[in-house]
């Protein structure tokens, strides 16, 4: 119980961390080109945040499940809602306050009534095998479908593939903060270390590719939705973990299920469009 209070507590603080450094880089972003931007001191702090949004998350699947910890993950948006609203000077809409309610209201049903049990710490070989046989030919498909058709199209495909290759990483950071209570000789020997750089340099790639298209309406909400799925699917699958609920409860977690993926995608769509209006309005009126 200690360890499951403790793990609620870190991811909570990390969902923090991550508002507050998206919001301060988007912040810094709408108001100045890209290489103008990695100057500015406030980028910095809110790439610092987001790093130790990740520290967070890391210890807190040291102790927890990732059925546990990723679904309050997505409560960075709900955090978010204030800070960003704050800072613009702005109000925050009533319907983005209902959709937070409900994210918040859906999330607290799966952490509670779910009663998240954790499975082992390391995935088997053969089955990442498995993942990557399935995962690859995926991720490939998608890459290959976002090099045309509509910005929207190109958004989406990104936004999942980024998503989802976030979403593995996450299951990888669990297996390493295992690694590292073995001591660095372990942590250094081991190939996940490795396979996890690679999956959050490919990762962040592909995310920046989607936030080209200018569509972040279409590529926020994918990203979010199949970043927290892909690695609550994977703890299930790899790891073992499940929801200790009997038939009649799971039909009410498969409610909150859809009301978070439902909410997530409002309150992504909506500070995508208040990131994009204020992108628009930073930009002097002779260079539009």
């Amino acid at each position: 119980m200690a360890q499951t209070l403790l793990s609620v507590l870190l991811a909570l603080a990390s969902a923090l961390c991550i508002a507050i450094g998206n919001v301060m880089r988007q912040r810094a972003a709408a108001t100045t080109s890209l290489s103008a931007s990695l100057r500015d001191g406030t980028w910095w702090a809110g790439a610092l945040a987001g790093a130790g949004g990740y520290v967070l998350q890391a210890a807190a699947l040291g102790v927890g499940s990732l059925l546990l910890v990723q679904p309050l993950l997505v409560l960075s948006l709900m955090f978010a809602l204030p800070l960003s609203a704050r800072l613009s000077g702005r109000a925050v809409r009533p319907s983005d306050w209902a959709w937070a309610a409900t994210l918040t209201v859906a999330v607290a049903l799966l952490v509670v009534v779910g009663d998240p049990k954790p499975g082992a710490e390391r995935a088997e070989t053969w089955h990442w095998v498995v993942v990557a046989a399935i995962g690859v030919p995926a991720l490939v498909l998608c890459l290959l479908g976002a090099r045309r058709g509509s910005a929207a199209r190109r958004a989406l495909l990104f936004g999942l593939a980024g998503g989802a290759l976030f979403g593995v990483g996450a299951v990888l950071t669990k297996s390493v903060v295992h690694l590292l209570a073995r001591g660095p000789i372990s942590l250094l020997t081991s190939l996940e270390v490795y396979v996890l750089i690679a999956v959050f340099a490919a990762a962040v790639g592909i995310q920046q590719l989607a936030f080209r298209t200018g569509e972040l309406q279409a590529s926020l909400p994918a990203t979010t939705v199949s970043e927290p799925a892909v690695a609550a699917l994977l703890g299930f699958v790899v790891l073992g973990e499940y929801l200790d609920v009997g038939r009649g409860v799971g039909l009410l977690l498969i409610g909150a299920l859809v009301a978070t993926a439902v909410s997530v995608v409002a309150l992504a769509r909506g500070a995508a469009e208040h990131e994009s209006g204020a992108a628009v309005r930073a930009v002097p009126s002779g260079v539009r």
